[in-house]
């Protein structure tokens, strides 16, 4: 079935896979898990567990490749929900664009699912910057991280004092999952310290 879903464009090497992955970070990594990128965002699927059944079913590179770059650029329209199992929201088109998107198509596939069945990555650093890019990144802008999504707001233009960005973050809203549980109270504490501390400084 995946080998049907390529564009037949793509060839395995076509993309920079160490811009794919800084892409990836930065653009994809606060909603993905990818052990190869060091991010366990929660909101769409683990692609390592995604991939990892095609990758034991013998299916090539090149085919993967094909599969996530026709994804970024028509991302499937799925059921939401919070139940496990289910995503958190979908996709929007085009994150990436052009080679930017060949880069990261071809990063996600030399690497998703090698491991086999990975459970998500747990986040053991308490450094406010390294867990916002991490976990936030993917969704909002902030200069000071070298970050730049757009699926939430830009925090450089909104400079959230702390108690709203720890709120925030605690509990989520919209498609922004609630980290407590997931995070911990110091790591929370951390990154809303950290975010508060340089929204709008750059």
């Amino acid at each position: 079935m995946l080998a049907g879903c390529g564009t037949g464009g793509l060839a395995k090497g076509t993309g920079d896979q160490d811009n794919g992955r800084k892409l990836f970070v930065s653009q994809c990594g606060g909603c993905h898990s990818l052990a190869a990128a060091g991010t366990s965002g929660t909101v769409g699927p683990n692609l390592d567990d995604a991939f990892a059944q095609d990758r034991a079913d013998g299916y090539k590179e090149s085919a993967i490749l094909e599969v996530v770059h026709d994804q970024i650029k028509y991302p499937g329209q799925f059921a939401t929900g919070n139940g496990s199992g289910e995503i958190k929201a979908n996709m929007p088109a085009n994150l990436v664009r052009g080679q930017d998107a060949v880069d990261v198509a071809a990063f996600v596939a030399a690497n998703a699912g090698k491991q086999g069945f990975a459970e998500s990555q747990q986040l053991a650093s308490n450094d406010g910057k390294t867990i916002f890019k991490a976990k936030c990144g993917g969704c909002h802008t902030l200069a000071d991280a070298g970050t730049t999504g757009t699926q939430g707001p830009n925090l450089d233009a909104l400079k959230p004092p702390f108690d709203i960005v720890k709120h925030q973050v605690e509990v989520g809203g919209g498609i922004m999952p609630a980290f407590k549980g997931t995070l911990t109270d110091k790591q929370i504490t951390a990154v809303a310290r950290y975010v508060s501390s340089v929204a709008g400084k750059k």
